[in-house]
């Protein structure tokens, strides 16, 4: 049977998991723990749309941000919309708070808890409970504590201590509310819409995985604008023959 993927929707990853995102996981750090983010060094593991806006959200509240990828043109983006990049390994040793967003599995191991910093913070929201290698975390250390919810302390044979947040599944979620209607209202405009179109077409489409058509998302993003009470301009008859033309311009 068909299928539409929602994710790749404009109106989906640029709202839902950039402003979403990066709103909730850092309301949910805060909530889980009550730190202060301004002066912290704050790792973000990943720079998609996720690690995108947990890295804007992150700086907005004053900490210092460094960007981890294993994506040569997204870590050059990150450069260039100036955060510090380097390899997680080096970030280990000086970050304060660690957040993953890569959607893989053991982005934090074993390597990175044993050079960590005392009191380091660990969250996750990516996948699951995969992105931070738990059992491997579990494995090194002699002690493991609760002084708060959602707070688990991993006391290494070093002495130092690693605090695991929400049981490594997504910190946004299990430690906060998700994200906030006013940005999944999108979301879901675009599964309510799509099976609309499903149902349109079930006639002429094959059975393979489409994207969002271009007019549901733009179709969406009016809507959305409208229920701001924003109003934008439209070109002119003029501006149209300009921009389909090739006969003038540089």
């Amino acid at each position: 049977y068909p299928i539409l993927a929602v994710n790749d929707a404009l109106t989906k990853y640029l709202f839902d998991n950039r402003y979403g995102t990066g709103q909730s996981t850092v309301d949910g750090i805060m909530r889980a723990t009550n730190i202060l983010l301004a002066g912290k060094k704050f790792v973000v593991a990943g720079y998609g749309w996720c690690g995108r806006g947990i890295a804007m959200r992150a700086r907005g509240l004053g900490a210092q941000v460094i960007v981890t990828e294993v994506d040569a043109l997204r870590a050059l983006e990150a450069v260039m919309d100036g955060f510090q990049v380097m390899s997680l390994l080096e970030a280990a040793k000086i970050g304060d708070i660690f957040v993953t967003a890569t959607g893989d599995k053991n982005v934090i191991d074993r390597d990175h808890f044993e050079v960590m910093k005392d009191g380091a913070i660990l969250a996750n929201s990516g996948h699951f409970n995969v992105e931070i290698n738990i059992p491997a975390l579990r494995e090194i250390s002699v002690e493991v504590r609760s002084p708060r919810e959602h707070v688990s302390q991993y006391f290494l044979p070093n002495g130092r201590c690693l605090a695991l947040l929400a049981e490594g599944r997504l910190v946004n979620l299990a430690a906060a509310e998700g994200h906030p209607a006013s940005v999944m209202d999108m979301s879901f405009a675009n599964q309510a819409l799509g099976v609309e179109y499903l149902l349109k077409n079930a006639d002429i489409l094959e059975n393979k995985v489409y994207p969002i058509p271009r007019e549901i998302d733009m179709e969406i993003a009016r809507l959305k604008l409208a229920s701001m009470g924003i109003e934008i301009d439209t070109l002119t008859p003029e501006q149209e023959r300009y921009l389909r033309s090739w006969k003038e311009g540089t």
